[in-house]
């Protein structure tokens, strides 16, 4: 595992951790297409929430969140493995639904130190 991997897979961790705390149900990790990949699947309140996870180690100068990674084609090709999940798992035409992102920063030691929690981030149509 690369040290990369390593810190998107602790994130991730982190992310499903928060998660649950809040009262979601983890229904699924990593799912994945030949054209894209959905960090966790969760559910609560009767929605399911499709999640990107992205992650950054803490460094004081750096002034990008790790949210900003997601550009226009991550954001179709998360979209379309959604689509897909909904279809593969027969999911009722009525279920809710949205694609989430949680942007997560860990302190030098890879412990937790921010955690945001952006819903319904990745709309139908573009603003």
């Amino acid at each position: 595992m690369t040290r990369r991997s390593e810190i998107g897979t602790l994130g991730e961790e982190k992310a499903r951790e928060w998660l649950v705390k809040l009262g979601y149900t983890i229904r699924e990790e990593n799912y994945k297409k030949r054209y894209g990949e959905v960090d966790i699947i969760a559910e609560r309140q009767g929605t399911l929430h499709f999640i990107e996870v992205k992650t950054n180690k803490y460094y004081p100068e750096s002034a990008f969140p790790p949210e900003i990674r997601i550009n226009a084609k991550k954001a179709m090709n998360l979209r379309k493995v959604c689509e897909t999940y909904l279809r593969e798992t027969s999911v009722s035409r009525e279920q809710k639904w949205q694609i989430d992102v949680i942007s997560v920063i860990l302190d030098e030691s890879g412990s937790l130190r921010d955690i945001k929690h952006f819903e319904n981030a990745i709309f139908e149509e573009q603003y």
